[in-house]
């Protein structure tokens, strides 16, 4: 349900690596939030007016945010991913998978028409999922396992470089025609009209046959990131998606509606597995139980954070509620775990192994104030334990630098996970700073990722439990993101990371054409 928010939020996110649907690192800290500012409620815009850019609204290669949450009104994928990042078949009537798992065949829904009347083809499918793949679209991180997407027979025939039982959650990508900058979809709107007259028009002919909320949608023009707030705040758009805990987050003040939804994206302590006290998974292990993943979540976070312990979010079917458990923060725990491992509180209540000092450097980047207020509650938490840390505030640059070179025993980061809720970039891939190998490890993240079905939940728990062991890093949080809506202008809303207008044949709009 939404909830009424009346502050200046300010916020930020740093990205570390890949692409923004891509397994990448990201910068997710915690910010004060200042005394609320009272102001008038705006007048709500005379219709359900969205916002766009300039900017280009091709659905794969727009990097613009404010374009990019409205393709999910005009094109559609083989998949959507719902609430709990489970694939919805949409164009997909069916698939079969090969018995080596490599060579997925995905069968079309029949009858599925783009706006201008053609036949939905393979051959279409198909190119849109190669275009997917370049170095210019957005998805092309999440598109790396794959290696070749042809039409056979009417069919879309996906190969990949190694098995992935969950490729579906990975495929709901726009499905486009045409090479213009506003390709044709088979969605529920069609983009008509230039400049101040650009808009979104129902399609009387949209195969799911839905009746939709509002006929017509104005498009609003915003050429910079302030002239999105101004037009917010003034009430000449009725609807922005936005990350309220993101580097690059905008200040919106005046009175609205949050709609919160969860993202794959994680926050996480990552360990040095290569160097100093942490060599020792006892140690890393002992650590991670003294991490207070609640009160990131919900005090730090704003509650714009879901706690878990798991690198998979705890509204998929992956999650395990008792692994979890297991690794709950508790500071008892954390204290037999250091003592398990050699090392022993002295009188002066500082954790020693010899004349060895447990001493940490925890190093988090200053670009984003909810992850430095992040890091630093974390190296008070783990202080006041009688572990020695020394918190570096870093530039972005520094930072960096010493992610590459292991001048870290603990740092702080953030990944955005793939929809497959993949560990391997962390693991084994360009995220892991730690220097983490282990044989045994690699092989359950394999077998984890071609599981499917039942099967996959099965692989995941024996995921978890050799993480668990492992500690090659700790999980702090899921973050969300927020859909801000004029006051008493929409209800229903149920939006998803990849679609803030998720289901929105269900929605009601206060006002509108």
């Amino acid at each position: 349900m939404g909830t009424r928010l009346t502050a200046l939020l300010l916020a930020g996110a740093l990205t570390l690596a890949l692409s923004a649907c891509a397994p990448a690192g990201e910068v997710l800290p915690p910010e004060t939030t200042p005394a609320p500012t009272q102001t008038a409620r705006p007048e709500p815009a005379r219709a359900f007016t969205l916002p766009r850019s300039e900017g280009t609204l091709h659905p794969i290669l727009s990097q613009d945010a404010a374009n990019v949450a409205l393709a999910g009104l005009v094109w559609e994928g083989l998949f959507a991913l719902d609430g709990s990042f489970e694939p919805q078949p949409v164009l997909c009537q069916g698939y079969t998978v090969s018995e080596d798992g490599l060579t997925w065949t995905f069968t079309l829904r029949s009858g599925v028409t783009f706006s201008d009347g053609s036949l939905l083809t393979a051959d279409e499918a198909a190119a849109s999922l190669r275009l997917a793949m370049g170095e210019s679209s957005r998805f092309s991180g999440r598109m790396g396992g794959v290696r070749s997407v042809t039409s056979q027979d009417g069919a879309v025939v996906v190969t990949l470089n190694r098995p992935n039982g969950a490729l579906p959650a990975l495929l709901d990508l726009p499905i486009v025609k045409g090479e213009s900058e506003e390709p044709l979809g088979t969605g529920p709107y069609v983009v008509e009209g230039w400049g101040e007259d650009s808009r979104l028009t129902a399609r009387s002919d949209w195969w799911q046959n839905k009746p939709l909320p509002v006929q017509t949608i104005p498009l609003y023009t915003v050429p910079e990131p302030d002239d999105l707030i101004y037009a917010f705040d003034a009430g000449d758009i009725s609807l922005v998606s936005t990350d309220l805990t993101g580097t690059n987050a905008l200040g919106f003040g005046g009175d609205y509606e949050t709609w919160d939804y969860p993202t794959s994206t994680m926050l996480y302590v990552g360990f040095n597995c290569n160097a100093g006290a942490c060599r020792d998974p006892a140690v890393r292990q002992a650590l991670s139980r003294g991490l207070d993943r609640n009160s990131v979540a919900s005090a730090l976070y704003a509650r714009h954070a879901v706690a878990s312990a798991l690198p998979v979010h705890p509204a998929a079917a992956c999650y395990d509620e008792t692994a979890a458990a297991a690794l709950d923060y508790a500071p008892q725990a954390l204290a037999d775990g250091l003592t398990a491992a050699g090392w022993s509180k002295g009188e002066d209540g500082l954790w020693a192994r010899g004349r060895e000092r447990l001493s940490l450097t925890f190093v988090v980047s200053t670009d984003n104030t909810f992850r430095l207020t992040a890091a630093e509650y974390l190296a008070g938490e783990l202080t006041r334990a009688g572990i020695g840390v020394e918190l570096q505030k870093l530039s972005w640059t520094d930072y960096q630098k010493a992610l590459a070179q292991g001048d870290f025993d603990l740092y702080l980061g953030a990944v955005t996970l793939s929809a497959d809720f993949d560990p391997t970039p962390l693991l084994s891939g360009a995220l892991n700073y730690g220097k983490y190998w282990n044989a045994d490890t690699n092989a359950l993240t394999d077998a984890y990722r071609a599981a499917a079905g039942p099967a996959r939940e099965t692989a995941a728990a024996a995921l978890w439990a050799r993480l668990a062991q492992e500690a090659p890093f700790a999980v702090l949080c899921f973050q969300n993101q927020s859909v801000l809506t004029q006051w008493g202008m929409v209800s229903g809303l149920t939006p998803t990371q990849q679609n803030p207008f998720y289901g929105f044949a269900h929605w009601s709009v206060g006002s509108g054409g």
